[in-house]
């Protein structure tokens, strides 16, 4: 009879790694992990040199569900050696290297991860055990088709988590332009995700326009205005974004109360409609820059122009590329070819043209339903969307899961590293009918609906695949 997992995880992120890492010492709870890539990274693009984590090292992939945990950021200190040089340092926020290097550590100490298995498909099929006679067994299974470097793999389970992550999101206006790559004609055009790689091709364009807001806009510019205009190959460097300011992220205790099960309870209660006003609204509260980067942008900026210096720098606010083209050098020209930016400022209601060596897009990322789920598998909003449950299910049998893909449904607390702790421990109690790491329900002081108010009747916002394909 083929094995079947109580639970299987599609993608390895940190929210996937941490449920491992949770799930692993569960004897009631046989799990596998699957994941394309050969093996654990964190946005490897984004690694420079002196970024920090925006939340503290307790945000790791276990403690806020188990502090005992052999799995821990302070677990991983102490065995590589540095736990008082971390105490020492008197921060508690890790930098973003070291986070990964953690992440890698707990990985590979997880028997229950298969690397190198891409998913191409997940249907139900008939459950083995309910045909053998046990009537203590469901109707069906899943069954997860993996293709490996050998062919491909086939996987039952009871439960599934949709761990898939985000895609690298463009805005309308560079699509046309994206994916260049540098060469004799012009410099590249990159997301933030692929920063690194391609930093020092950047550099070499002769002028570089971060184009995007939040904390990766904010680590790209700072790390190339650093040596802008100066020495060979000297740069300059442009920040442009559609936010009416370089807006922090708020940071103070009470609003930090909304990554909490209260505030969720009362996010998904609210309709669609509202949750989508309140999620564009919402992006200072954990897409702003933190503050003591403003800062030091800032006082670099002064430190470079002290004493007179030209620093060749732009930075534009509440500025949008509406519409973006390449135009080579001609065959007479001396250097490479340029790209045109056309900006309209919102306010002013203007538009101008802005001329650039490279561009980096730092526009963030974007959830989407992968391919590989058989139609009707999972329910859909009117807008394509995940429709997921307050207990993070999107199937009407609640056993297929979501993680990190619920930002739509569930607000500030589905990117939120310290609360994907939280969200693993509702996951685990589904599949094992107990609480194995107990859920704190209420921990926040404030209350969002008014005391004895009702909650907003249900909204019949989903629709199963099969509904939408019909509706097209």
């Amino acid at each position: 009879m083929t094995r079947t997992y109580d639970l299987l995880g599609i993608g390895i992120g940190p929210f996937d790694l941490g449920l491992a890492a949770l799930a692993e010492p569960l004897d009631d709870v046989d799990a596998v992990f699957l994941d394309q890539r050969d093996g654990f990274s964190w946005h490897a693009g984004m690694l420079i040199e002196g970024t920090t984590l925006q939340v503290p090292f307790l945000a790791d992939l276990v403690t806020m569900a188990d502090p005992t945990s052999a799995y821990s950021f302070l677990a991983w200190l102490k065995e590589t050696g540095r736990l008082y040089q971390f105490y020492i340092r008197e921060s508690f926020y890790p930098l973003r290297a070291e986070y990964d290097q953690y992440c890698r550590w707990v990985a590979a100490q997880l028997p229950t991860l298969r690397w190198g298995r891409e998913v191409t498909s997940v249907v139900r099929v008939p459950d083995p055990a309910a045909e053998a006679g046990d009537p203590g067994e469901s109707g069906y299974v899943f069954e997860v088709t993996a293709q490996t470097a050998d062919g491909f793999e086939k996987y039952c389970a009871k439960h599934l988590v949709l761990g898939t992550g985000t895609r690298p999101r463009l805005p309308a206006a560079l699509i046309g332009v994206a994916g260049r790559s540098s060469g004799e004609d012009g410099g590249p055009v990159v997301h933030t995700s692929d920063y690194l790689p391609n930093r020092d091709a950047l550099r070499a364009a002769g002028s570089v326009t971060v184009v995007g807001s939040g904390q990766s806009a904010a680590e790209v510019y700072r790390d190339l205005l650093e040596d802008c205009g100066t020495g060979p190959g000297e740069h300059r460097v442009d920040w442009v974004t559609r936010s009416p300011r370089f807006f922090p992220m708020e940071y103070t205790k009470l609003t930090l109360e909304m990554t909490s099960p209260e505030y969720t309870d009362h996010y998904v209660a609210l309709p669609i409609e509202q949750r989508d006003v309140l999620g564009r609204e919402q992006r200072n509260l954990y897409k702003g820059i933190s503050g003591d980067l403003i800062d030091d942008i800032y006082d670099t900026l002064y430190r470079r122009s002290a004493l007179g210096a030209e620093v060749p720098t732009t930075l534009l606010s509440d500025t949008e590329v509406v519409a973006a083209r390449f135009e080579p050098a001609g065959p007479d020209a001396a250097g490479a070819g340029e790209y045109v930016l056309t900006l309209r400022h919102a306010q002013l209601g203007t538009t101008v043209e802005h001329r650039t060596g490279a561009i980096v897009a730092a526009t963030g990322y974007a959830a989407t339903v992968p391919a590989f789920l058989a139609p009707g598998l999972v329910n859909l909003d009117a807008r394509g969307r995940y429709a997921v449950a307050r207990d993070y299910t999107v199937d009407d049998d609640r056993r297929i899961h979501v993680v990190g893909g619920e930002e739509h449904t569930h607000g500030v607390t589905a990117p939120d590293l310290g609360f994907g702790p939280w969200r693993n421990s509702v996951i685990l109690a589904n599949v094992t009918g107990r609480e194995p790491y107990p859920v704190e329900r209420r921990i926040a002081f404030q209350q969002f609906g008014l005391p004895g108010g009702t909650v907003p009747d249900e909204q019949p916002d989903h629709q199963t695949r099969d509904e939408m394909e019909a509706a097209r």
